[in-house]
């Protein structure tokens, strides 16, 4: 028995393990998908992503019988304005973070997006540290000063801050930190961010028709299927995501995170040409090392967790 038990385990092990990596490598792939729009304005994109992002998450929703539970949802945040508010600055920040992300691809920034997901878990370590009074290693404290210092060196470098790189890592950052005190059911999570950020398409939509711009939603067929299925490439990756972290530990997500940029950032360099200096290579340097360390102080710090716990069992 106890034999089946392990190997069904190192099944459930083995299947989170193939939904971390395929939704991380659907998000590093994704920039070949936005570029396939380039003739849309980033603001166009991304009012199409968020409408059919709620679109697709809710006909997910409800053809998984899970409508009762989203009306439920919606009456809890109703009663607990605490709640709603996170929610609703979670849909802000996740939307400025789709805006800046799209705009960097398709205006040839794709390996500095690549940096801001690179820097992003020392972003939320940062945060954990100044909003939840979590406690760092020094090993962590190593870490982070290594990338501090490997975005001083892009940043005098170049004589220009890495604006797209920080936006995106402190976005998504802040974005966690709401996510992490919601605890909400993926789809139905999905369902209300978007349903949350809906007024930024109608917006666009007014100003558009008042403005006399309406021409901007006339696209060729081929680029409107492109527009649609934007909310498909959103929430595919998200809902691997969420199954994916209930069946291994956070310190392996953790290390298979850093696909996603990497693949991001080949691309950009070996796929689109984009300039990647001797100076650019020596911060990555830096950040890659704060990486390194921060996933061996996860590792070494969640194995003791994990022995402290078995010894408690066999007392």
């Amino acid at each position: 028995m106890e034999r089946e038990g392990s190997s069904a385990g190192k099944s459930l092990m083995q299947t989170g393990v193939f939904y971390a990596i395929l939704s991380y490598f659907i998000w590093g792939v994704l920039p070949i998908y936005w570029k396939q729009m380039e003739q849309v304005d980033a603001m166009g994109i991304l009012v199409n992503r968020i409408f059919w992002s709620f679109i697709f998450s809710l006909l997910l929703v409800l053809g998984t019988r899970k409508g009762k539970a989203l009306l439920q949802t919606l009456k809890d945040l109703q009663a607990d304005k605490r709640q709603a508010i996170l929610i609703i600055t979670a849909s802000i920040l996740i939307s400025l973070n789709w805006l800046l992300f799209i705009w960097a691809v398709n205006s040839g920034y794709i390996t500095e997006t690549s940096l801001g997901y690179y820097i992003n878990p020392l972003i939320s370590m940062l945060l954990g540290v100044l909003f939840l009074k979590e406690k760092l290693s020094s090993i962590q404290i190593v870490s982070f000063c290594l990338a501090t210092l490997g975005v001083l060196i892009l940043t005098f470098g170049h004589g220009s801050f890495p604006f797209i790189a920080l936006g995106l890592a402190i976005s998504f950052g802040f974005y966690g930190l709401c996510k992490k005190s919601i605890p909400l059911e993926p789809a139905i999570g999905l369902v209300i961010e978007t349903f949350f950020a809906l007024p930024i398409p109608l917006l666009y939509v007014i100003y558009t028709i008042t403005t006399g711009n309406g021409g901007t939603f006339v696209h060729s067929f081929g680029t409107h299927l492109f527009l649609i299925g934007s909310g498909l490439v959103t929430i595919l990756p998200l809902l691997l995501f969420a199954r994916g972290i209930q069946l291994i530990p956070m310190t392996l997500m953790g290390i298979l995170q850093y696909i996603a940029p990497t693949i991001t950032l080949l691309l950009g360099v070996l796929m689109y040409g984009e300039p990647f200096s001797q100076l650019e290579f020596i911060a990555f340097l830096f950040i890659w090392g704060a990486l390194a360390l921060f996933s061996a102080s996860n590792f070494r710090l969640d194995h003791a967790a994990k022995r402290t716990s078995s010894d408690k069992s066999m007392t």
